[in-house]
């Protein structure tokens, strides 16, 4: 969905806000960060970033807790 960024190359303004919306929906119908670094050619850190500017609620680690039983 989302192409590969160059590497190093600097996502500013617009594009950053519109990347932001696009990893947010995809992270929010279940993606996970790892996922979206892979797609996009980017680190965990600079997705992460771009998720929290966008406004997402990150999801605790270990996964969706939902599908898991006790």
């Amino acid at each position: 969905m989302t192409t590969t960024l160059r590497k190093g190359a600097r996502i500013t303004g617009h594009e950053r806000r519109q990347l932001g919306r696009q990893l947010k929906k995809r992270y929010e119908m279940g993606e996970s960060i790892r996922s979206l670094t892979s797609d996009t050619g980017r680190s965990y850190g600079f997705v992460h970033r771009v998720l929290t500017e966008a406004g997402t609620t990150l999801r605790g680690r270990g996964g969706n807790q939902l599908d898991k039983t006790t």
